[in-house]
């Protein structure tokens, strides 16, 4: 004696469709906000020297490069844009300043602790990678 075990026939309903669309606009949604839909608003550099603030630039403000120069016990140039940040030029001693490269997005950052130098992004919606505490 061999008994069969029916499976339900499994249907597609039109009721189906409309669940499936609703979940993917959901996800479509979702994703906007978290990725698209919230501006970072105008990034402002900020460069400062030994705890005083040496230039802050509105970067959308800016038509062409700006060049901010700082002098101590070593020369540190700044090159600023519209999209970024970076130490284009240092002579203090291991260049971490200039190996950090161009920063782009807010709470980013590029620091030169011999000169004593700290250049940030700030904007209005900080794109964090994590967050602790």
């Amino acid at each position: 004696m061999t008994s069969k075990r029916s499976q339900p026939e499994l249907k597609p309903k039109p009721l189906d469709a409309l669940v499936v669309l609703a979940v993917v606009l959901l996800a479509v949604g979702a994703a906007w906000l978290s990725y698209g839909g919230k501006g970072e608003g105008a990034l402002t550099a900020t460069v400062k020297h030994r705890g005083q603030v040496v230039a802050q630039v509105e970067l959308s403000s800016l038509t062409e490069e700006k060049a901010v120069s700082i002098d101590g016990a070593y020369h540190l140039t700044i090159t600023l844009d519209k999209t970024g940040a970076a130490v284009t030029d240092s002579d203090c001693p291991g260049q971490d300043c200039v190996h950090t490269g161009r920063i782009t997005r807010a709470g980013q950052s590029i620091v030169c602790l011999p000169e004593q130098v700290i250049v940030t992004l700030e904007g209005k919606t900080p794109s964090a990678d994590v967050i602790l505490g």
